[in-house]
Parts: structure tokens; C-alpha cells; sequence
């Protein structure tokens, strides 16, 4: 009974989830650092390292557009199960960024790029029918101006 009310949940939690792989945004202001977002591969492909451990592999790609040198802040990922059901969560600092070897400064039109291997146990692989995760950078530029930019993806096995 438990299980069948849950599987009925499931699925109607699905057919209302939206569908927000593939989109993207940015937010800057006009003659100062802005900065656009996406991540390789599209879809993230989880790969199995061993019983429920898997890894998800995947890279940042963090290009400057406004012509000013943007600062990162911060970097988080945020996975949903069926749209709505937040599963993980995870948020790099500029410290933690540094910390694993790559830059936090993205030069006047230039790009970074962030190798990310989070690896996470999924007890039931069913899931994977419906992952996604958002991906959000936050910087600012040299005149402390915010910039930031937030795009989805989907994840598959």
C-alpha cells in the first residue's frame, strides 16, 4: 500500500514538474562585468563507480561579456529530482574554488572553466528518469557591481 501511494506520488509529481533543462540566464548592468554560463556535457551523464556510488562529471564554463573583469564569488549546484524535490546541494566558495586550483578572476572578455567530479550514492536508479540540476555563478566586478548567471541541465545515467 505504502508503496504503491508512493509510486502514485512519484508519478504525479512528474507529469506536474517543469521542464527546465537547457535554459539559461544572466544579470548584469550595462558598462560592467556580465557573465554567461554553461555546462559540458549537456546532459550531465552519471557514471557508476562502484554499488550505489556514483560520479557526475562535469565542467563550468564561465565566459566574461561585459568587457570588465568579473570576481567569482561563489559557484552552487543544485540537483532536483522530478523537477521540484531538491535531492543535493552544493556551494563552492572563492576560497574552496582557489583551494582546488582554479582562477576566481574571469578576464575582461575571457573564460574560465570548472571541472567538477561530485560523487553521490543513489540508492534507487529510477531517478535518474528525472534529475536535473541548476547551476549558479556569482561574481562581481571590479567596482563590486554584481554579476551572476544561473542556467539547468539535465541528468542522465
Amino acid at each position: 500500500m505504502k508503496r504503491a501511494l508512493f509510486l502514485s506520488l512519484l508519478i504525479l509529481v512528474s507529469a506536474c514538474a517543469s521542464d527546465q533543462a537547457d535554459s539559461s540566464q544572466s544579470s548584469s548592468l550595462p558598462g560592467h562585468g556580465a557573465i554567461t554560463l554553461m555546462v559540458v556535457p549537456n546532459p550531465i551523464v552519471a557514471r557508476n563507480v562502484g554499488g550505489n556510488m556514483y560520479e557526475f562529471p562535469f565542467t563550468v564554463v564561465v565566459r566574461e561579456t561585459g568587457g570588465h573583469p568579473v570576481n567569482i564569488s561563489r559557484i552552487s549546484v543544485d540537483v532536483y529530482a522530478l523537477g521540484a524535490l531538491r535531492v543535493a546541494s552544493q556551494t563552492y566558495d572563492a576560497a574552496q574554488i582557489a583551494s582546488m586550483g582554479f582562477a576566481t578572476t574571469v578576464p575582461a572578455n575571457g573564460e574560465l572553466r570548472y571541472a567538477f567530479h561530485p560523487q553521490k550514492e543513489v540508492t534507487d536508479d529510477r531517478v535518474f528518469g528525472g534529475v536535473t540540476a541548476e547551476v549558479r555563478v556569482d561574481g562581481a566586478d571590479e567596482t563590486h557591481t554584481a554579476a551572476s548567471a544561473t542556467t539547468s541541465v539535465s541528468v542522465s545515467r
